[in-house]
């Protein structure tokens, strides 16, 4: 069992860090929002981060928007720098669990799994990047398992509906589930879309290096997962989707992977028959697809070399409870769904907007 009390030496059961970071102020917001179903109705938490001053603006914005003027005084405030190990094994050393907002995670993830490992501390984060998940997985799993560590990854949306809705249906269905396809599609306001800088640098350097995820998958010497019932034929490149009556294009996140990982898990540990899936997103009308065509050519090309890299990065610039006694009996690295399958958290997302539903 996960150890989830609170200590003298540990004082905290969470503690967010990169609070003060794109994602970490909607995270503060909503941990501040839930903080009653913490561990017998309370959740003792702090924010962590490099700058003092911006982990006190965040805290007293949230205390403004959820009307917590508390907040300002009951949390606490952890000063940790990714450079810096020293703080980083001091902050995991007072946490029974470290939220690691910081990415992109390619680049800041490794120094924050590695004091957790070595500090005891367990460790979340919202990954979508696949080298990163799989590395840790590779790296880290043994070690973790040996500490009794929990090392969770893409806890956000990568991949958390995919993962968990995969075992939703399969957990509902009547029978057995041996395929699942999953179909995005986003709306956006008045003002259209944009994306985070840290996701968008994700993309790139996650296209660019796509061979060396290839590289790694081959260390691990997996058997290919059974197949249930008939294969899951995969859709073209690009096509029209009946389902969501749009033109559609394969989802290049991490779900497929994550997804995958998941099901490895369930039938070396379970002996679960496999789900296969299959991921793809909804681009719209013929005019969108031709408009991705162009972009994503100019994509590929500029992904492949440094200075393409580098500009588009500066383009974008410019622009104890009921949720863990049924964890894995070991620490490890795992994926959501390895994690969670047997936790309440699809009943708690659901109470908190994020709705699974079988049709």
């Amino acid at each position: 069992m996960a150890r989830v009390e609170t200590s003298s030496s540990r004082p905290y059961h969470l503690v967010i860090f990169g609070a003060s970071g794109f994602t970490g102020q909607f995270v503060v917001e909503e941990v501040a929002r839930t903080v009653s179903e913490g561990p017998k109705g309370n959740l003792k938490w702090a924010v962590a981060g490099r700058s003092k001053q911006k982990l006190e603006k965040v805290l007293e914005q949230a205390a403004g928007v959820l009307g917590k003027p508390e907040l300002r005084s009951e949390v606490d405030i952890i000063v940790a720098d990714v450079e810096e190990p020293d703080s980083l094994a001091a902050m995991c050393k007072q946490a029974v669990v470290v939220l690691n907002c910081v990415g992109p995670y390619r680049f800041y993830g490794e120094p924050m799994v590695k004091a957790c490992v070595e500090n005891g501390a367990h460790h979340i984060d919202i990954s979508g990047e696949p080298q990163f998940l799989e590395s840790m997985q590779l790296n880290y799993n043994s070690q973790a398992a040996d500490k009794g560590v929990y090392i969770i990854g893409s806890c956000g949306f990568d991949s958390i509906p995919a993962d968990m809705g995969v075992l939703y249906t399969r957990d509902q269905f009547k029978g057995t589930l041996t395929a699942v396809e999953s179909f995005l599609t986003i709306g956006s306001g008045e003002d259209g879309g944009c994306i985070h800088d840290g996701t968008w640098q994700s993309a790139i350097y996650g296209f660019s290096d796509s061979q060396k995820l290839q590289s790694l998958r081959r260390k691990f010497n997996h058997k290919p997962l059974p197949t249930v019932g008939s294969k899951l034929r995969r859709r073209g490149t690009l096509f029209f989707s009946n389902e969501i009556q749009q033109y559609t294009v394969p989802f290049m996140g991490s779900d497929p992977s994550v997804v995958k990982r998941t099901q490895r898990f369930l039938v070396d540990e379970h002996q679960a028959n496999p789900v296969q899936y299959g991921a793809y997103a909804g681009i719209g009308g013929i005019s969108n697809v031709i408009k991705l065509m162009f972009a994503g050519m100019m994509f590929w090309l500029l992904v492949k070399f440094s200075f393409g890299r580098n500009l588009l990065i500066k383009v974008n610039k410019h622009k104890e409870d009921a949720l863990c006694p049924s964890l894995p009996k070991t620490g490890g690295v795992y994926t959501p769904g390895a994690a969670f399958a047997k936790t309440t958290l699809t009943d708690r997302l659901n109470k908190h907007g994020i709705q699974f539903s079988v049709v």
